[in-house]
């Protein structure tokens, strides 16, 4: 980034416009910059990207161009370019970095980089017209980039195309045919399981469980929310806090109304599909549900700092009470035993069995175990562990 300078959009008398592309991030060699989302114009001299501020990057800088190749782990539809760059020149303008360790940059474009840009800006580099002393030759070669650059562009653009037509077509073809596969074996699995409750004959396997989520799961989200459909971020994570309370309401119910924010990354992820939220997205997205009128859905954030979605119906007075019930039916459970039995995770059975303690519902044993036992009756009872020795001690409450 030391090679950028802060300008105004001026162009030179003998200066030209080439092309331009809008939603293009900057990065400082392989680290992120603020300068994201801004236009990027190319001109026969200079590269310019613009925002709030302006910046502009001589085009002499430019060694070579690469795209690129995109990894397994990269799932979105933008695309890069390298820029492979020569020394920054001694008295430059200001720019936004005095000095960087790196040799190139990368252009990062959103919604993928068009045919046209990257052909004009190869062909603008090579043609080097800021070299020429002769205005005619310029406009000359300036012509040439602009009309090889609109024809080849034209003509990559129609194939291009046709081969995204002829492949959604195939793929649509493909999903529709694993659809009524998938169908086919759903409607089997819901009337085996509706006979059996019906019938009260049975019970339904876990593997017959399991299968039938996996089904509902892989039917996703049909329109996921997008950063580009929206018009501010505001806007964008209000949005999504929409749908994260459509995707998530069920799942939260039948989890007990309490769901890790971890569990609910995942599960919003696998719904979305290939359109995947990044953790800091959803993080503001779910701090955006207390902005929603009548949100069911709020929040939440442990002593221990773990952070939690949980359903507004679901109060801390009633995680008391069937906590309290729990560990009366089993006298006494540990952690563990107590998330087996609620049908929750390791860290929200404790913390459940912490609320409920605090309100004097259950204490502690101050052992290796750490027990948890009911307070019934005004009696509270607890077991303490000296050595190998074990006895029970009974405390009455005369309040």
């Amino acid at each position: 980034m030391d090679r950028f300078e802060y300008c105004t959009f001026e162009l030179a008398p003998d200066e030209s416009i080439v092309i331009k592309h809008l939603t293009v991030r900057l990065y400082d060699g392989d680290n992120k910059t603020q300068y994201q989302r801004g236009e990027l114009t190319l001109t026969s001299h200079r590269l310019f990207w613009q925002k709030e501020i302006t910046l502009c990057l001589p085009l002499s800088y430019v060694q070579n161009i690469v795209e690129e190749e995109k990894s397994m782990f990269n799932l979105t539809a933008g695309k890069r370019l390298i820029l492979f760059l020569s020394k920054a020149m001694p008295g430059k303008s200001l720019g936004p970095s005095a000095s960087s360790s790196y040799d190139y940059i990368k252009l990062s474009f959103r919604e993928g980089i068009q045919n046209e840009f990257l052909e004009a800006l190869r062909s603008t580099v090579d043609a080097k017209i800021w070299t020429v002393q002769n205005k005619s030759a310029q406009q000359t070669k300036l012509r040439e980039i602009k009309t090889r650059t609109g024809i080849v562009g034209i003509e990559r653009n129609i194939v291009q195309k046709q081969q995204e037509t002829s492949s959604n077509i195939n793929n649509a073809f493909k999903d529709l045919n694993q659809l009524m596969s998938m169908a086919k074996e759903m409607v089997e699995i819901s009337k085996n399981i509706s006979n059996k409750i019906i019938n009260r004959q049975g019970e339904i396997t876990e593997d017959e469980t399991l299968q039938f989520k996996s089904y509902l799961l892989s039917l996703g989200i049909d329109d996921p929310v997008t950063r580009t459909s929206c018009k501010s971020d505001d806007d964008y994570y209000k949005q999504l806090a929409n749908e994260l309370i459509t995707a998530l309401i069920e799942p939260l119910t039948s989890a007990g109304g309490t769901m890790l924010l971890t569990d609910a990354y995942c599960r919003i992820n696998r719904a979305r599909g290939l359109e995947l939220l990044s953790p800091e997205d959803l993080l503001n997205s779910c701090l955006s549900l207390d902005k929603l009128p009548d949100s069911p859905v709020y929040l939440k954030t442990y002593t221990s700092g773990v952070k939690v979605l949980q359903l507004r119906s679901c109060e801390d007075e009633s995680f008391v009470e069937k906590t309290y019930e729990l560990v009366v039916q089993n006298t006494f459970v540990s952690v563990e035993q107590f998330a087996q039995l609620a049908s929750v995770s390791l860290v929200i059975a404790k913390h459940r069995l912490l609320l409920a303690e605090t309100a004097g519902k259950l204490c502690r044993d101050q052992s290796i175990e750490g027990k948890y036992i009911s307070s019934a009756t005004g009696d509270i009872f607890w077991t303490c562990t000296v050595g190998n020795i074990v006895s029970t001690c009974v405390y009455h409450d005369s309040s």
